[in-house]
């Protein structure tokens, strides 16, 4: 098994999809909603703007693992003064790829792409599997928010 990283391409938007949808029935979610329209009108608006970016992690030709980051700005204030902020979201790894350091690597990369962009933070509502990773990485408790300054 080696390990590999690439961005999203829209090519891999229906696997990208399919992963997320998993990803928040495994955090929870139990609505009988369709979102497959909604997501990939979603992922190719902002693929195509420069809003979202995520990388993945592959097993050969087999996506592995998920991150993505959406781009937003707000008012400056004083804990983010650029007024831009980092989305994270779609933070997911195969089950059978889990504990093997991947989600790291994966969340180093779109951290660094917010800080390309120029974001001054990065937020996400963890799920109660992901708190750890994101403490280990440096996020802190913010309200409703873990928050990662940059």
């Amino acid at each position: 098994m080696e390990i590999s990283y690439r961005k999203l391409t829209e090519d891999d938007l229906d696997v990208f999809i399919k992963m997320r949808i998993t990803q928040l029935r495994e955090e929870g979610a139990t609505e009988d909603i369709d979102l497959v329209p909604a997501l990939k009108d979603y992922y190719h608006r902002h693929l195509s703007d420069g809003t979202f970016v995520s990388w993945l992690a592959l097993d050969g030709d087999k996506i592995i693992g998920t991150s993505g980051m959406s781009f937003v700005e707000k008012p400056p204030y004083f804990s983010c003064p650029t007024g831009r902020i980092g989305l994270l979201s779609s933070m997911f790894t195969d089950p059978d790829y889990r504990r093997m350091g991947i989600a790291k690597e994966l969340l180093g990369r779109v951290v660094d792409e917010a800080r390309n962009y120029g974001c001054g933070a990065v937020q996400i509502t963890a799920s109660d599997m992901g708190v750890k990773l994101y403490t280990s990485f440096g996020f802190k408790h913010n309200g409703n928010f873990m928050q990662y300054n940059l």
